[in-house]
C-alpha cells in the first residue's frame, strides 16, 4: 500500500530552503558589483572578440574557446568544456 503524506507536510526535510532568500539577494548584489567592474569586462570583451574571430558564434559547430593551462585560448567542443568545469565537480 502506497503511503500517503499528511495534508500540509513535507516528507522532505522541513528546513530544506530556509534561509535561500537573504544569501540569493546578497550573492545576486556581489555579482552585479563584481561582473561590471572595468576588469571584468574588459575580459568578457577579450573572450567575446576570440570567439567570434574562431567563428563559433553560431555556425552550428557545438564549439566553443576553452582555457589551456598556459593561458591560452583554443576551441574545443562544448561537451567536454563544460563537463570538465562544470560547478561541484570534484578537483582529483
Amino acid at each position: 500500500m502506497a503511503r500517503i503524506a499528511k495534508p500540509g507536510r513535507s516528507r522532505r526535510n522541513g528546513l530544506a530552503g530556509k534561509g535561500k532568500k537573504k544569501s540569493s539577494a546578497k550573492k545576486k548584489a556581489y555579482d552585479t558589483k563584481y561582473h561590471s567592474t572595468p576588469a571584468r569586462k574588459k575580459y568578457r570583451a577579450a573572450l567575446n572578440r576570440a570567439n567570434r574571430k574562431a567563428g563559433t558564434y553560431g555556425n552550428g559547430d557545438k564549439k566553443d574557446m576553452s582555457h589551456t593551462k598556459s593561458g591560452k585560448l583554443v576551441k574545443e567542443s562544448q561537451s567536454k568544456n563544460r563537463a570538465r568545469n562544470k560547478r561541484g565537480r570534484s578537483k582529483k
